[in-house]
């Protein structure tokens, strides 16, 4: 696990910061252009609410990244506040043995 002591910046405070900010867009705006609620949008970019994964397609279209960008922004984000929220996961055990681990390939992700 990356010991990373910041927490990554949320993926609406990127949004914010990097995209509507510089491209002088209101969260009316925007929410309009994404074919969303203003309110659905202010809480994206106040970091009240997740990116998922249909928002993702919606602002890789209109701000033209890719939706793993904003999935991947969201998912490091989730991971990094999980593992410093809660330390229950540390007290599982590895189910595999050592030999194996490294080499088990997932059967659906050959």
């Amino acid at each position: 696990m990356n010991k990373k002591t910041r927490p990554p910046t949320h993926p609406g405070g990127i949004l914010k910061r990097h995209y509507l900010e510089p491209l002088k867009l209101t969260v009316s705006a925007a929410a309009k252009a994404l074919d969303i609620s203003r309110k659905t949008l202010s809480k994206i970019v106040n970091e009240r609410c997740a990116i998922t994964p249909d928002m993702a397609l919606r602002l890789s279209q209109a701000f033209r990244t890719s939706p793993n960008l904003w999935t991947n922004l969201q998912q490091t984000y989730d991971l990094w506040h999980a593992s410093h929220e809660s330390h229950a996961w540390q007290h599982v055990h590895s189910l595999m043995p050592p030999s194996t681990s490294a080499a088990y390939h997932h059967p659906g992700l050959h």
